[in-house]
């Protein structure tokens, strides 16, 4: 037989811890490679972590409530050693060595092969102590101007001691209270109020919500766009993409597909701020929002949105709506957005100033399409006639995009979206 611990694994590039959740297996119980065996908590998502091998789970290393540091063991299974030639075991103490390269030694105590593995060091803080600090906090202390004395004398609640983001946010919050005090604006209650606990993805939103609004100087324009053509060609081609692919055809993919188009028009809009630089992205990834059952919000993201068909495109889209619904996203479905999307229309809002998700610098929302009476230009002069209408608004990080950028950009989106080909063909 082989021991292995197994490694928490990468969950998205800026993801550098998370929290146990809840263990969904038990030590004793016989696992199978890639069976769900913990439910974890990040601060872009929850997810379940299925297992690197199959065997026995033997040991738990990191408890409910705990911090699992990405690149760490998480726990230890017992495989058979036929089947487990390459990686058979680590321990913790040679997994928190510094070294860059794996260490093998293999030893057989009473049969069991043993393998020990070294993995790179976590980073440590800055402060002049030995107190660790993840990569997540250190940057919320930089971007909230936390000091170092008053980081060291922050009381972490994670492993070890550890300050988690829940406990420099509290200490953030703390720090506000005098002031809302001194305000006199501190939310007062009767007997007949009921009072509600956020649970944790709306306290994430609202944290994101309220930092968003402090890094970005937001400025919202708004622009409306003919869907006349678009909703006659939805609507005479959708029971055969039905029949066909077998996924229904939303308003949702060709509002985005206007949306990759413009960005192509306008690269400058497809940027992110980093201090004084401004980073123009390789990549169209376009983030939507999804409304879950439970009210709350998730944007996952379609990487390389550009590189879709109309028809890739529409499958993508149902996939991630689907399993964001369905709480089946993974921590990379919502990484490295580089523009969001919102069709706030499928709640009939006419139209809404939506705020940017960060690090991006734009963000659109797509209002509902209405009928209206509109002037029509012919050949043989102005008429009259019923039109399908949509406001389409952008929100853009003023810092970067001027109104000249983001209203051309805007009015590209509905140009687009104006001209649509009656005759385009799906094949």
């Amino acid at each position: 037989m082989a021991l292995i611990e197994m490694i928490m694994p990468k969950m998205g590039e800026s993801i550098f811890e998370c929290t146990v959740l809840n263990w969904l297996k038990n030590v004793g119980d016989k696992i199978e490679a890639d069976d769900m065996i913990l439910e974890v908590a990040t601060d872009k998502i929850d997810t379940e972590i299925g297992a690197s091998h199959s065997g026995i789970i033997k040991q738990m290393l990191v408890q409910k409530g705990e911090i699992a540091v990405i690149g760490k063991p998480i726990c230890i299974i017992e495989t058979n050693a036929s089947e487990e030639t390459e990686n058979s075991i680590i321990t913790n103490a040679d997994a928190e060595k510094p070294q860059a390269e794996v260490e093998k030694m293999i030893v057989n105590p009473g049969g069991v092969s043993v393998e020990l593995l070294t993995t790179p060091s976590v980073p440590k803080n800055n402060s002049g102590n030995s107190r660790f600090y993840s990569p997540l906090v250190l940057n919320i202390a930089k971007e909230e101007g936390v000091s170092a004395e008053q980081l060291d004398s922050i009381i972490g609640t994670g492993l070890e001691g550890r300050v988690t983001k829940d406990d420099i946010f509290a200490f953030l919050k703390q720090m506000e209270v005098p002031q809302q005090v001194a305000n006199n604006i501190a939310p007062t209650t009767s007997s007949s109020d009921q009072i509600i606990e956020m649970d944790r993805m709306r306290k994430m939103i609202a944290e994101r919500m309220v930092e968003s609004k402090r890094i970005s100087p937001h400025v919202t324009s708004f622009v409306e766009a003919d869907m006349t053509h678009a909703s006659i060609w939805r609507e005479k081609v959708k029971g055969k993409f039905k029949q066909d692919t077998g996924e229904n055809i939303t308003y949702t993919p060709l509002l985005i597909e206007a949306v990759v188009k413009a960005i192509k028009d306008f690269p400058m809009i497809n940027v992110q701020v980093d201090g004084d630089k401004i980073i123009r992205k390789g990549k169209i990834n376009i983030g939507m929002a999804v409304a879950l059952p439970n009210g709350n919000l998730i944007v996952p993201v379609i990487h390389e949105a550009d590189s879709y068909s109309l028809i890739g495109l529409t499958k993508k889209i149902n996939d991630l709506t689907n399993r964001a619904r369905n709480n089946k996203l993974k921590a990379d479905d919502l990484a490295d957005g580089t523009l969001t999307v919102s069709n706030i229309g499928s709640f009939g809002n006419i139209a809404g100033t939506p705020i940017i998700v960060q690090p991006q610098v734009a963000i659109l929302a797509f209002g509902v399409i209405q009928k209206k009476v509109a002037v029509i230009e012919t050949p043989l002069g102005d008429t009259i006639g019923i039109r399908q209408k949509m406001i389409i608004s952008g929100t853009y990080d003023h810092r970067v995009i001027d109104g000249s950028l983001g209203g051309q950009f805007l009015k590209r989106v509905s140009d687009y979206l104006d001209g649509f080909d009656l005759d385009k063909k799906l094949f």
